[in-house]
């Protein structure tokens, strides 16, 4: 893990890094020490590490939770170049689409491949920043919706440092499989006239989980509409009760 810059505000510290040659963003208390809680932000398709969504997303849970909070570029996004075959397969769906195939299964196929590449580099990730004194190894929730859904699924599922999950904007058909192995506490959100995931392959992801705590979340609107406020609300109350924060020193 290679830190690139480093910088300070408004109580936040915010570290650019690599791994090899994946970048990702790191942001803790401003002067943190100690073993903390650490949640990790899957962007959304078109995104990157630090889109704005990220950005206020994370600075909520440092703030309010006094956790660590990291989020790395998927392929294909942000720093990073290109990848050719997911590059190829995205441009292809693209046209699919405008020619009036349906926009489900074609994102489920897309995510599931995308997850192959995404899941080992993500938990290498966890390996490398639990290893920092201000971090240290501390339990894990996971948040992510849309994109962050699709490879969050998979992530969650095969990641035993994960307590907590919030996640949503996603469908069944790519992970309701994967979805029965995770049995740690979920919040899952749909956006109820969603135009890109049909509502009923929602709510069979929903139904799919194999938590014993889990709770949907419905709010009206279409995919790409903003979130509304106290759905982030809701999640720092979840992730406080299932991750134990630990007060900044």
């Amino acid at each position: 893990m290679r830190v690139l810059s480093t910088s300070s505000s408004d109580g936040i510290h915010e570290q650019l890094f690599t791994l090899g040659r994946l970048p990702g963003v790191l942001w803790t208390p401003a002067g943190a020490t100690g073993t903390r809680p650490l949640i990790v932000i899957g962007h959304g398709g078109g995104q990157h590490k630090k889109h704005p969504a990220v950005l206020y997303r994370a600075h909520r849970f440092v703030t309010d939770l006094g956790v660590a909070v990291v989020s790395v570029d998927v392929p294909s996004h942000g720093d990073r170049p290109p990848h050719p075959e997911l590059h190829r397969i995205a441009t292809e769906n693209q046209a699919r689409i405008e020619a009036g195939e349906d926009v489900a299964p074609l994102l489920a196929a897309f995510q599931r491949m995308a997850a192959g590449y995404t899941v080992p580099e993500w938990r290498s990730v966890l390996d490398a920043v639990q290893e920092l004194e201000h971090v240290g190894a501390g339990p894990v929730g996971y948040w992510g919706v849309s994109l962050g859904c699709g490879l969050g699924v998979p992530f969650v599922a095969a990641e035993p440092r994960v307590r907590a999950a919030v996640l949503g904007l996603g469908g069944g058909a790519a992970s309701a499989e994967l979805a029965a192995a995770i049995t740690v506490p979920v919040e899952f959100v749909i956006a109820w006239d969603d135009e890109r995931v049909p509502r009923a392959d929602s709510l069979a992801l929903y139904e799919a989980f194999g938590s014993t705590e889990k709770a949907l979340h419905a709010y009206p609107g279409r995919h790409g509409d903003r979130m509304p406020e106290f759905e982030l609300d809701s999640a720092v109350r979840f992730f406080a009760r299932h991750l134990t924060p630990v007060p900044v020193a």
